[in-house]
């Protein structure tokens, strides 16, 4: 990798991946019309990316031979169009609270394509997954009971997965230990009135491939272990993790062996093991593909007859959005400048981990043109002294003026709104629908209330 000469206070570079349909987007105007119409930061959703990733998680389950299913993970990203195209295509939905189960029915997802995961369920929530059909990931001994206690005051059969304590994360706070489970399948037995138990889950931490692999493996054999107690025991679930590729692999190297605290604000330092891993070089469909291609996972499942389940969020949104500031003003400082824009970090949670959102903003600039590279730190509109949008000194193509615009990549997946806040009465952004029709683009608000 070439890389080019910054200004001394610089942050080494991190663009994004090229993405042309993206560029062409913000060279048409739209970005700064919306700005002007909005007088604040928003949002731009791609639907027809979320389409195109969700097709290559199903070919590679068709490519494997392996029966399943995709679970969008609701929590990744509210909007409403998601639910739109996940209850269109006959996609699952991943959900973990009252508001979100009943959104996604709300917006045409059937019941029995939801999987409701998440620790400690209330009575109301399981109610409404029992009534409506739903796939219930049990977490705890007393969480099935209760299952058990909504079941039979319904006169239903509540559908369950069981999920599994990973061995290699023993201090993780989901999911039943050996005994737990044991127990579980006995009770399961003991209430076919009551309950269909479907098989097993689990949720690793990290986004490896070979582990989700060989814990499938184990999951396998425990279905077939539960169908000598009479138990359907036919699916298993993976989870998430599946990691997303924002950048190369030159930069991201380049970036962890360069940076150091005079690279940012204040000297700020951060954990380069506290970063996402913004380069994977097995990413989305192909890291489904790598874990199913592992411990001969995919000859397992068929063999005996288990369906996988998945539940990407981020892996699904890869591409499909990004977030606008608009620029209010610039302070010059020794070697950089503070940029502020008229939003807050709540719009890019990373924060909310003591990490940083590493992809590089592009600058669109307004009026103004020609100029000297100039490296910035990106501040909130808010009066704290921690509200920075980005920590590191980006080597921007100019200095910032009032009215440009600083766009950040690929930030559907968790970004947009895991954080919000709307703090200082600050208005959320709005989230904004692109769309081409035959050529043309539109947009439109999301619906969704809370976006």
């Amino acid at each position: 990798m070439a890389v080019t000469p910054l200004p001394a206070a610089a942050a080494p570079p991190l663009p994004a991946h090229p993405d042309p349909y993206l560029d062409a987007l913000l060279a048409s105007g739209l970005p700064k019309d919306l700005s002007y119409a909005f007088g604040g930061p928003f949002h731009l959703l791609l639907p027809e990316r979320f389409d195109a990733n969700l097709a290559a998680f199903t070919r590679v389950l068709d490519e494997t031979g392996v029966g399943g299913r995709v679970y969008y993970a609701k929590k990744a990203n509210k909007a409403a169009a998601w639910m739109d195209r996940c209850a269109v295509t006959g996609t699952g939905v991943d959900v973990a609270s009252t508001g979100e189960l009943r959104d996604a029915l709300g917006h045409g997802v059937r019941g029995e394509h939801l999987v409701l995961t998440g620790p400690a369920k209330s009575a109301e929530l399981l109610r409404v997954a029992v009534l409506q059909g739903c796939l219930i990931a049990v977490d705890a001994p007393d969480e099935l009971e209760h299952v058990l206690t909504q079941a039979r005051a319904l006169a239903r059969r509540a559908r369950v997965l069981l999920r599994r304590l990973p061995p290699a994360q023993p201090h993780s706070r989901f999911g039943l230990d050996d005994a737990e489970l044991e127990a579980a399948l006995a009770r399961c037995a003991e209430a076919p009135d009551a309950v269909d138990m479907e098989g097993f889950s689990f949720h690793l931490s990290g986004y490896a491939t070979e582990p989700r692999a060989q814990l499938a493996v184990e999951l396998v054999e425990l279905c077939l272990k539960a169908r000598t107690l009479g138990l359907r025991a036919d699916r298993i679930s993976i989870g998430g993790g599946l990691a997303v590729d924002y950048t190369d692999a030159a930069h991201w190297e380049h970036y962890l062996r360069e940076q150091r605290p005079d690279h940012y604000h204040a000297g700020k330092s951060f954990d380069a093991g506290d970063f996402y891993p913004y380069h994977s070089p097995v990413a989305g469909a192909e890291a489904l593909r790598a874990v199913l291609g592992a411990h001969a996972l995919a000859e397992r499942l068929r063999a005996a007859g288990v369906s996988l389940l998945l539940e990407p969020g981020r892996a699904l949104l890869d591409g499909a959005g990004c977030t606008v500031f608009g620029v209010q003003g610039v302070k010059d400082r020794p070697g950089y400048g503070i940029v502020t824009v008229d939003g807050s970090s709540l719009s890019l949670s990373e924060q909310w981990f003591n990490s940083e959102y590493l992809p590089d903003p592009v600058l669109l600039r307004g009026e103004s043109t020609g100029g000297e590279p100039y490296p910035a730190c990106v501040g909130g509109a808010t009066c704290l002294e921690s509200d920075m949008v980005t920590w590191r000194k980006v080597a921007l193509p100019a200095r910032p003026a009032p009215g440009d615009l600083l766009v950040y990549p690929n930030t559907a997946g968790y970004q947009m709104d895991s954080n919000e806040s709307p703090f200082h009465e600050l208005p959320l952004p709005p989230k904004v629908v692109v769309e081409n029709a035959d050529g043309r683009i539109r947009w439109r608000l999301d619906r969704h209330p809370l976006s």
